[in-house]
């Protein structure tokens, strides 16, 4: 805007003379239109509005200034203002950007995050002389670290735990180091998600016949597991048998025996006469028991 409030005062001035020299009034209004345009110029050179949830760095002939708040501000027409956006921006290392990790056994996985960062108002003179820009603080801070601490973190942990069993730790993780990496140089980092894990294609098949044979020795287990339930449940039941046979051999005496068979002689001999020897371990004369004996 400078530069063409410096064009207009020039076209002023060359109207102003040809308007001289013409006397001719046309000239000479064209000549105060464009010293009107260059002083307008001029003022809007000076002038610089930073936007809300922004901060501008001020630069003149190669000092930097304090950062600058939203609002507007004044400054001479030879700075420059460099602004970052206050509000969180996302990193997302998908695709292309995919983080290919390994884990403690060396099994290699690819894993996608999100990483949420912004940039601290107080500290962006500081990034300013780091990157420059918003764009170049990315690709050369956060970028960068992010990658190196997640490569590190997974490698502190099994594919198993990478890939289903600590995954939630292993976010929080890689979200404390970021944080307490980038934190000191002026980056706030607001959150990390880590959205997806895949295995390669080696390791999903060394995950697959790992399965395969955890699911066998869980059968085989249960397998036997049944059959030590099976033979306990039969010793039982034969000591139960056992125990119930010496019983019923204690309590059969002679006497016992004679009064059960008696009785099953009159039981028997309540419909029909019943033609028997007596009852007991003796030998005796065959007799006939009459239903009302």
């Amino acid at each position: 805007m400078f530069e063409l409030s410096v064009i207009l005062l020039i076209a002023a001035v060359a109207l102003y003379v040809v308007g001289r020299f013409n006397s001719q009034a046309k000239w000479r209004i064209g000549s105060v239109f464009a010293l009107l345009g260059a002083v307008l110029a001029a003022v809007v050179s000076c002038v610089h509005v930073v936007s809300a949830y922004q901060v501008g760095v001020p630069v003149a002939f190669g000092k930097v200034g304090k950062p600058w708040g939203s609002g507007i501000h004044l400054k001479s027409p030879f700075t420059t203002v460099t602004t970052f956006s206050t509000r969180p921006v996302d990193l997302n290392l998908s695709g292309k950007e995919v983080v290919e990790v390994r884990s403690s056994q060396g099994g290699v996985m690819y894993a996608e995050l999100t990483v949420k960062w912004a940039v601290r108002p107080d500290k962006a003179v500081e990034l300013y002389r780091l990157a420059g820009t918003e764009q170049a603080i990315q690709e050369r801070l956060v970028f960068p670290d992010s990658r190196e601490i997640v490569r590190n973190v997974f490698a502190q942990h099994t594919s198993e735990e990478g890939y289903t069993s600590a995954r939630e730790k292993i976010n929080a993780e890689i979200g404390d180091l970021i944080k307490q990496r980038l934190a000191p140089r002026g980056i706030a980092v607001t959150a990390v998600n880590l959205r997806n894990v895949k295995p390669s294609e080696q390791l999903q098949d060394q995950i697959d016949k790992k399965i395969q044979q955890q699911q066998a020795t869980e059968r085989a287990t249960e397998a036997a597991r049944t059959a030590t339930a099976e033979a306990e449940r039969r010793r039982i039941e034969a000591e139960g048998i056992a125990k119930a046979n010496k019983i019923l051999e204690q309590s059969l005496s002679d006497k016992v025996l004679m009064n059960q068979c008696i009785d099953a002689f009159r039981e028997a001999a309540k419909e029909n006469p019943v033609y028997t020897v007596p009852c007991g371990s003796g030998s005796g004369t065959p007799v006939i028991v009459g239903g009302k004996n």
